[in-house]
């Protein structure tokens, strides 16, 4: 997919200002946005997951990277009023977003047993004598 290969591509580029940690959190969160879209050779994902997926690697993930770049190096294990540092916020941040991804994928594999189920029930109603049949 295009928009996992985009992040890896940036991650690649700042892993040497990312903490080690991050970079695999998010190797880890765009395998799963990759789960995600592969179900979709199955049958096209529903609105939800289609917006969770272009709103994790399209904006959350890229702005929470890059405001994390942008903070001066001096200052990226400073807390500052009760709020942790950003380098502790980065990684809560991006263990938000795995969650959120790890959540999308749950609810599409799902759909996909909920479908065979409803399939199931089809069949048997279609194909099992019933109390009607008047052969």
């Amino acid at each position: 997919m295009r928009l996992c290969a985009q992040t890896d591509e940036f991650v690649d580029r700042n892993a040497g200002r990312l903490p080690t940690a991050v970079v695999v959190d998010v190797r880890s969160l765009t395998d799963v946005m990759r789960a995600v879209v592969a179900t979709t050779a199955v049958r096209p994902l529903d609105v939800h997951a289609l917006v969770s997926v272009r709103a994790v690697l399209e904006d959350y993930l890229p702005t929470t990277l890059k405001r994390y770049l942008a903070v001066d190096e001096a200052l990226l294990d400073t807390a500052r009023s009760g709020s942790p540092s950003p380098r502790d916020s980065l990684h809560e941040q991006v263990a938000a977003l795995h969650t959120a991804a790890s959540s999308t994928l749950t609810a599409v594999r799902a759909q996909d047993v909920d479908a065979l189920s409803t399939q199931g029930r089809f069949l048997r109603t279609k194909f099992t004598a019933s109390d009607l049949d008047l052969s």
